[in-house]
Parts: C-alpha cells; structure tokens; sequence
C-alpha cells in the first residue's frame, strides 16, 4: 500500500462558532494523507492509475466556496467524505490546523477513515 499526502494546504474558508468569527475567512491549513495502491501507475508511469494530487488540492482549494461551519470538526469529517468518495482511496486522514489561539502554534483536528467506515456509518443512518 502507498500514501498520497498533501501537507499543509493553505485554504482560507469561514469557520467559527460566532457569527463574528465566521463573517472573514480565517487562515487553515489542511493535511490530506491518502492509502492507495498506486502499483500500477508506478509500473506504467500513467497519471490515470494513481489519485491526482493536484486535482485532490483543487478541490480543496474551492471546497468552502459559499459555505461555512462552525466547527472544524464537522470540516475534517466533510472533506475526508468527500476524498472517499471522489478519489477512492483505501484510507484517508485529514488533519486542520487552526489558529485562534495567540499563545500556541496552532490548535488541530484530525480524523482518519476508511472506504469501509463510510459505508458502516451510512448503513447504521439507514442511508443508502
């Protein structure tokens, strides 16, 4: 199995639990580190046998377009659904970092799931 890791994507969405802290655009940064068996790419040096890591950033870079949250919580969990089910990775862990505190470097949530996971978690929803 192979990893595909984005670090440190710098986006700019609105997050926060006030009205006031979501009305500007706060700085985050976004780690997305997926599990994938790229074998196949790596023996045939084709872009279309692995997951594009530019592509997975673009989606990422325009992912809060008009969109909001209160918590980085239900952010994390949002963009690993996405990941899954748009990239098709075996796994992946995103980890924020977030920076409302001026006395620490950053404070940071971090989630992992599997292609597996979602599905559970859909079917104890009665979700389809």
């Amino acid at each position: 199995m192979g990893r595909i890791k984005i670090v440190d994507l710098e986006l700019k969405l609105h997050v926060g639990v006030t009205d006031e802290e979501r009305a500007t655009a706060q700085r985050l940064l976004v780690t997305v580190d997926m599990d994938f068996d790229f074998t196949s790419a790596a023996i045939s040096d084709r872009i279309t046998k692995t997951i594009d890591y530019f592509t997975v950033a673009q989606r990422l870079l325009q992912f809060g377009e008009g969109r909001s949250w209160k918590l980085i919580e239900k952010l994390v969990n949002e963009i690993a659904d996405d990941v899954l089910s748009e990239f098709q990775p075996q796994g992946v862990m995103v980890e924020i970092k977030k920076f409302p505190i001026p006395q620490a470097q950053y404070v940071s949530v971090s989630l992992t799931k599997t292609r597996g996971s979602q599905s559970l978690k859909k079917a104890a929803w009665g979700i389809r």
